[in-house]
């Protein structure tokens, strides 16, 4: 049997959070990196969440784009419908 710390998921707080407060976390990460006032195993370490929580932000944005919708406009400018938004 396996210890508890091995089966479960390394950074398991990370899928709770809200988007901003990944962002904010991720930025303090990055900061820390830049200034270099971190030991070599603390910054892999920091590094190792940092990825983490790029992955949550980048799944989260993913999730909010699918949801917006583009309003259509018809002749004369009336609105006639939506439609899902594409940033092409």
């Amino acid at each position: 049997m396996q210890p508890a710390a091995k089966t479960a998921p390394r950074h398991a707080d990370i899928r709770e959070m809200t988007f901003e407060r990944a962002l904010k976390e991720l930025e303090h990460i990055v900061g820390r990196l830049e200034r270099g006032d971190v030991e070599l195993e603390e910054s892999i370490s920091i590094y190792e969440r940092g990825e983490a929580l790029k992955d949550h932000c980048d799944r989260l944005l993913k999730q909010a784009e699918a949801k917006v919708e583009k309003l259509t406009l018809g002749a004369g400018g009336v609105p006639t419908g939506t439609e899902p938004f594409s940033v092409e």
